[in-house]
């Protein structure tokens, strides 16, 4: 596709603006899209703008009268928001209530998961499902369900005899 504004070169920005719910498409080249005045790119791409620009459309109020603030680095939010970079290992959990709906919202949860390679044997699946077997319990419990918790136990004992089967063989 040849770019909208100049007719010459390849198209490789595909821009939608959204402006009272109607939709604009534009098409054009990188140097047509640099020069023209109604689009803003920042050289070179910033991953921290697109990471704090998600912060701010995902939550409702994004001031407040009391700022939070990093007692161990003194970092606030607001300087969080605009470097997209925490200042120490503390600010995650001085900020948890502002990201936690963020993380949710990107992966569908807000505990790292992490990936299993799948080269791994059967038994690194079967620890995986047990962990989150048992702390699916633990919430359970906590929560007083007492019927979904033993459905989760039973869960956990056919699990241990697969893991324990596995360990044998």
């Amino acid at each position: 596709m040849l770019c909208e504004s100049c007719g010459k070169n390849q198209a490789n920005l595909h821009y939608t603006k959204i402006i009272n719910g109607k939709a604009e498409e534009k098409h054009l080249c990188e140097e047509c899209a640099y020069k023209n005045y109604d689009y803003e790119f920042d050289q070179p791409f910033s991953v921290n703008k697109l990471f704090t620009g998600l912060i701010d459309s995902m939550q409702e109020s994004t001031m407040e009268s009391n700022e939070l603030q990093c007692p161990n680095c003194g970092l606030t939010y607001s300087n969080f928001k605009r470097d997209g970079k925490f200042g120490c290992s503390q600010c995650y959990e001085v900020f948890k209530s502002k990201l936690d709906p963020l993380f949710k919202g990107l992966h569908g949860h807000t505990r790292h998961k992490g990936k299993i390679p799948s080269t791994s044997n059967e038994r690194t699946f079967l620890k995986r499902e047990e962990d989150g077997l048992k702390t699916e319990l633990e919430n359970a419990v906590k929560e007083e369900e007492f019927e979904r918790a033993a459905v989760i136990r039973d869960k956990l004992k056919d699990l241990k005899v697969k893991l324990d089967n596995y360990e044998e063989g």
